[in-house]
């Protein structure tokens, strides 16, 4: 088992001296989907700027402990050093704009790193392949939709070939159908360029298809950090972040605390009625 990122007793606090993350220990193995969960002020983001490098680097602050990112110490290392593994997708997605059009924006990264404009040209095509915007390479940045724009920034950073990529709650501006798309893409970029995932999510339900780690933060504490419904479980017979748990999830939990009936692990709505179906028709046939 191979691991791409590792917090050892880390701990982190900006200017102020309150913790923001706490004694943290983390084990994220390469090739996994892994989702941070918690409640506001948990220390999500800046967790995932651990990650990248930019605390303490960019941010400064006091810290403990160790973070290793694929081998790097990020202490030893440079933010620079680092975005050629990390890519990051920020939740303000648009500040990481910087260009008139959008071949400009995915080819803008490469460029500064000297890469000759034939493998440029190449990386623009493949990358907005990827991401679905083919045929607007000649495109205004400004007329794209939010959705287009996220999925823009995402192009930029998987041209640079990442072996990491972390999005910190990518889907806060997005309707469900476009949340359903960019989990389709990232499950895509996971299974099938092995591709290191780290996101930030409040909608369990539309991450939980392709999630096999959640992490769950409180007040800068890791809780709980397992399989997503391990974690679920917990959060309900713990009574920590209840009210994210999915509706569903909340009906399978309270059923199987009622009765002798084990579900599977739901991972897709589908899942869930098929199986509480047949819980039912069962149900029926007892009290025939």
């Amino acid at each position: 088992m191979m691991i791409d990122i590792a917090l050892q007793d880390f701990s982190y606090a900006y200017t102020h001296p309150k913790k923001v993350l706490d004694n943290i220990n983390i084990a994220v193995e390469k090739g996994s989907f892994s989702v941070i969960l918690g409640p506001s002020g948990a220390g999500k983001t800046t967790l995932c700027l651990t990650i990248a490098g930019a605390v303490p680097h960019y941010f400064g602050g006091s810290s403990a402990g160790e973070v290793h990112v694929a081998g790097i110490n990020t202490r030893k290392s440079t933010m620079h050093h680092l975005a050629l593994t990390v890519g990051t997708v920020l939740q303000d997605y648009e500040t990481q704009l910087v260009t008139m059009t959008v071949e400009e924006e995915v080819a803008f990264s490469l460029e500064n790193r000297g890469i000759s404009p034939e493998e440029i040209n190449l990386r623009v095509k493949e990358t907005l392949t990827k991401v679905g915007l083919t045929g607007y390479e000649k495109e205004l940045v400004t007329s794209l939709s939010g959705g287009q724009k996220q999925r823009l920034v995402l192009a930029s950073v998987l041209a640079t070939n990442p072996k990491i990529l972390i999005l910190d709650e990518p889907t806060s501006a997005l309707d469900p159908e476009g949340t359903e798309s960019l989990y389709r893409l990232l499950g895509n970029l996971n299974r099938e360029h092995d591709i290191t995932i780290l996101v930030v999510e409040h909608d369990i339900a539309a991450v939980l298809p392709y999630a096999d780690q959640f992490i769950l933060l409180e007040n800068g504490k890791l809780i709980f950090s397992n399989t997503p419904e391990n974690v679920l479980s917990f959060m309900a017979n713990s009574h920590v972040f209840i009210e994210a748990i999915p509706p569903l999830w909340q009906l399978k939990l309270m059923l199987e605390q009622h009765s002798s009936y084990q579900f599977s692990p739901w991972r897709k709505e589908q899942d869930a009625i098929l199986e509480l179906h047949q819980f039912l028709q069962e149900e029926a046939n007892k009290n025939a």
